[in-house]
């Protein structure tokens, strides 16, 4: 007799947002995805009632700032990707912000465990006139727990346009070991990417180069931002990390879960 495949639990959820210059417009929440919009502030603070992402999960957020509108979306604590038995947790991200709104996507790091699997997409729909901040941060493992990790797999792709033209385009990838090359990661177990799309972008250059330090690089061009960040773990990343967001962010300042 042929034994029954073994079936394993997945989890999946998903986020559609729309906020408005006087509050939400549209929201939507189901199944592990949730988000909670503190009283009088324009932030969106996303939650994983699962717990973290494992092989075959599925969540996906769908974020619109209706025209001449603030919004910061975080989350509540970071992303932990565990182990996977064979298929990679899928998470895809599609932001749009109309004429005049100011979008940030901030959420806090994702931590990738030995044997994590993860591919997630990022898509950006601007408005001319809009400003846009992003981030991802990606740790390997928490050196604090001992942790290292031997394999993993990480595709990560942006995709950002404005005016319907686009702008930015970004693809990162590695499966088994992670890249330890002197031009990629070397010893550093922790990575972030930083983009901006605002009309003065350019001239806030020298004060992220000088937040970075020796811990990345930063270009910018043409209305946009893009900074790169290495570290040897998460708190090392963050003491670089948080002071230049803090420049980029225009005086609104990070979102409170990023100080615990």
């Amino acid at each position: 007799m042929t034994a029954a495949p073994v079936r394993h639990q997945r989890s999946e959820g998903s986020i559609h947002l729309s906020m408005g210059p006087n509050g939400i417009v549209r929201l939507r929440e189901a199944h592990a995805a949730k988000v909670r919009i503190p009283f009088g502030v324009p932030e969106a603070i996303l939650i994983n009632t699962g717990g973290g992402l494992a092989g075959g999960d599925r969540f996906s957020f769908d974020i619109t700032t209706e025209a001449d509108t603030t919004l910061t979306v975080t989350s509540q604590t970071a992303e932990r990707v565990y182990r996977s038995l064979g298929p990679s947790a899928q998470v895809d991200v599609t932001l749009s912000a109309r004429d005049g709104a100011r979008l940030m996507w901030l959420p806090q790091e994702t931590i990738l465990f030995d044997g994590a699997a993860l591919s997630r997409t990022i898509t950006a729909d601007l408005a001319a006139s809009a400003r846009f901040l992003a981030v991802e941060s990606v740790i390997l493992g928490r050196e604090a727990m001992g942790e290292s990790v031997q394999e993993a797999r990480l595709t990560d792709r942006w995709r950002i346009r404005q005016g319907g033209r686009l702008i930015f385009a970004d693809d990162i990838a590695f499966a088994g070991a992670p890249p330890a090359t002197p031009a990629t990661l070397g010893t550093k177990r922790a990575f972030a990417t930083v983009v901006l799309v605002a009309p003065e972008a350019e001239d806030l250059l020298d004060r992220v180069r000088a937040a970075i330090g020796e811990k990345g690089a930063a270009s910018a061009w043409s209305g946009k931002l893009v900074a790169r960040l290495v570290a040897t773990d998460g708190f090392d990343l963050r003491k670089s990390l948080i002071p230049a967001l803090t420049v980029l962010a225009g005086g609104g300042g990070l979102p409170k879960t990023w100080s615990f």
